[in-house]
């Protein structure tokens, strides 16, 4: 079994290495702990761990993109609910004050 860095599971998994980092950062994912190799701590990351990873990172809410969709989603409801009342309402018809011509 080959152990991964996390440089390469963000690339494998086309993830930015920062992102990843981050998220592990934030507590939004569980990552294998940190070992020293060479005076420099890093994860190795197994096949269970990976596939882990890959159950947790559709449950992630990635900030702006998924504001984006909530606010997308709201404007969406906004709109069908107000074309459902106008469509039930009938136009209320003024009446002309000048008298007609014949």
């Amino acid at each position: 079994m080959k152990n991964l860095s996390t440089h390469q599971v963000a690339k494998q998994l086309g993830l930015d290495a920062a992102t990843l980092s981050r998220y592990i950062k934030a507590g939004k994912i569980t990552a294998p702990p940190e070992t020293m190799a060479g005076g420099i701590k890093l994860r190795l990351w197994s096949e269970s761990d990976i596939e882990q990873l890959r159950k947790e990172l559709p449950k992630i809410a990635n900030g702006r993109k998924t504001r984006y969709k909530k606010k997308q989603s709201a404007v969406s409801g906004h709109q069908l609910a107000k074309t459902k009342t106008q469509a039930r309402t009938p136009a209320v018809q003024k009446k002309s004050r000048k008298p007609k011509k014949k």
